[in-house]
């Protein structure tokens, strides 16, 4: 993913995209009906190659991946995926284990120890492992969707957190 959001995102997205600090913070202020985090999916997987890549995986390694979906008023507004390496699972980021459908950055924003690297972000479409998973989430997705991730590190062992942005979020 690069690292500027190309002069096509519309303002509305690239408001979005470029926030600092806890989207879910920002989501939960701008949703009056009330904010919740679903939990679709949490297990052992594979990564994708530029996921390996971002938090230094061997090929055969299989890292904790969370997807959830992000829901203002009922409507889901953000696709999030997040990745930490099996080895770190009993250490730096063993919340991960029992957060549930809590929001991840309750843990992430909390803890001072933890730094957020440089935000990266992509246009996703239907060709995009990633743009494939959201909409198997999302009914009715458009054409493309604009996505950002991070790295996060706590003693040096990283998690990737990943946002696909939803139609639902132009309209907070």
């Amino acid at each position: 993913m690069p690292s500027v959001v190309s002069g096509t995102a519309t303002a509305g997205i690239r408001e979005w995209l470029m926030r600092s600090g806890s989207l879910s913070e920002h989501l939960r202020e701008a949703c009056p009906g009330g904010f919740r985090v679903m939990r679709l999916m949490q297990r052992r997987a594979s990564a994708w190659p530029d996921e390996q890549t971002a938090l230094g995986l061997a090929t055969d390694e299989s890292p904790l991946v969370r997807e959830v979906l992000l829901l203002c008023d009922d409507t889901p507004v953000v696709f999030a995926r997040s990745l930490a390496a099996a080895r770190h699972l009993d250490g730096p980021w063993r919340a991960l284990r029992g957060l549930g459908s809590r929001p991840l950055a309750t843990m992430l924003f909390a803890e001072p120890r933890i730094a957020r690297g440089a935000l990266e972000y992509c246009r996703l479409d239907a060709r995009k492992p990633l743009y494939r998973r959201a909409a198997a989430a999302v009914n009715d997705l458009p054409p493309d969707l604009w996505a950002r991730r991070s790295v996060f590190r706590r003693d040096a062992a990283p998690l990737l957190v990943t946002e696909v942005f939803l139609p639902g979020v132009l309209s907070r």
